[in-house]
């Protein structure tokens, strides 16, 4: 009878239960959106290098070595020299090892040097490898990879020239030794698509005329003659080591940070990530502050609305009073017209979740490199939905107490 009586009671009052329907399903949209975006990043932010066992570089801290060598973000305190670098290779433990040279720019991008090997052991989003869109990798001494949006903002294509500078900030361009864009990557969410790749021995060959970082006044090396020059690195600025079994990531890691030659730090990607995240992470709490407000103030209005209407239906109340119903029936039929409320608005929020999520999951993808997957409701999701269900309940009981307190001749006297 409650169920009967609560169904056509909100269907006469379709316009504002329709409203309060709608605020509470755009608030639970925002509120689980936001879920799924913050852990969407996270996910993103722990997969921006995937299957590297361990990234070695010159001793500092782990998060400055992280950021400098996968983030392109900060400077080097030092450099690994090749010797060492070299000396890592041959340790039995070690599978594969990538160096990177990092320290020129091209107009605000950085520019990495490193072997063809790079394209083929960096991964990224649990394993997947980077895609040539157009063009090839480097073949000459002076090609270049560009990332995807280094191509979309510069407005660069296949065979395009480029001209680096030497450092982060400078006026000074290695303009006699211009690069040819020979690939352009597909897009991967990653601090690749901000980078220009170049081989190593190319970053040597743009700094043979250089001394103490200036060009030596009138010097000007041919091309031809710098391509027969042995143009082996004496450093580099990190490595990426993958190891021959996981058991062995701790032992080579122990041994590469008390490497007696020079100070070197060792350390693993996902654990320097987590430090990393603990330490960007404020955001998502901001933001989840923010949207648990939006769903707090949608079950406010509610509970107005439902306040709002009990002038309305006094007399309502009342004749049900007067053909028997206990005041009991009364605040039950209050409390379950606001459960009912909250769990359609919840249930429809759920599915703007997921039309949002199938409309927006490319566009995502492509500008920000946030990948939301779309998969049922996880437990978390499901026990929110309950919450906002529950929420509705305990703000719907405010005004039903209000008219369980309501005497049927204070019903009865309301003038039409």
């Amino acid at each position: 009878m409650i169920l009967r009586l609560a169904f056509g009671s909100l269907v006469a009052r379709m316009l504002t239960v329709s409203m309060t329907i709608l605020a509470i399903a755009l608030s639970v949209a925002l509120f689980l959106g936001v879920e799924k975006i913050r852990t969407g990043a996270k996910a993103s932010f722990a997969d921006t290098i995937s299957g590297t066992d361990l990234i070695v570089g010159a001793r500092s801290g782990s998060v400055q070595l992280l950021l400098y060598s996968v983030f392109r973000i900060g400077n080097a305190t030092n450099n690994l020299t090749w010797d060492s670098y070299q000396d890592i290779a041959e340790r039995p433990e070690v599978d594969w090892i990538v160096p990177i040279s990092l320290g020129d720019s091209h107009r605000q991008f950085r520019v990495m040097g490193t072997t063809p090997a790079f394209f083929d052991r960096y991964k990224y989003r649990s394993g997947q490898s980077l895609v040539v869109r157009d063009g090839a990798i480097m073949a000459d001494l002076f090609d270049a990879v560009v990332g995807a949006d280094v191509a979309a903002t510069l407005g660069y294509d296949v065979d395009d020239p480029i001209v680096v500078a030497h450092g982060l900030v400078s006026f000074s361009e290695h303009k006699d030794q211009p690069f040819r864009v020979s690939g352009i990557l597909e897009k991967t969410g990653t601090p690749v698509d901000r980078t220009v790749i170049v081989s190593l021995e190319a970053i040597e060959a743009v700094h043979v005329d250089w001394q103490s970082g200036a060009q030596i006044p009138g010097q000007s090396t041919p091309a031809d003659v710098i391509r027969q020059m042995d143009l082996k690195p004496q450093a580099v600025t990190a490595a990426l080591v993958g190891v021959k079994s996981r058991l062995q990531v701790f032992g080579l890691q122990r041994a590469i940070n008390a490497y007696p030659q020079e100070p070197l730090l060792a350390i693993l990607p996902g654990v320097a990530l987590q430090e990393l995240w603990q330490i960007v992470g404020i955001a998502e709490t901001a933001l989840m502050a923010v949207s648990t407000m939006v769903v707090v103030t949608a079950l406010i209005g509610m509970m107005a609305t439902i306040f709002s209407s009990l002038n309305e239906r006094r007399r309502e109340m009342a004749i049900f009073r007067a053909m028997g119903a206990r005041p009991s029936v009364v605040l039950g039929l209050l409390m379950f017209e606001a459960v009912l409320t909250a769990a359609i608005g919840a249930i429809l929020g759920l599915g703007l979740l997921y039309v949002g999520l199938f409309i927006g999951q490319p566009l995502i993808d492509n500008a920000f490199g946030i990948w939301l997957p779309i998969d049922a409701p996880a437990m978390r999701e499901v026990w929110i939905l309950l919450g906002v269900v529950i929420a509705g309940a305990i703000v719907g009981m405010v005004p039903a107490l209000r008219a369980y307190r309501l005497s049927l001749a204070d019903g009865m006297m309301v003038k039409i």
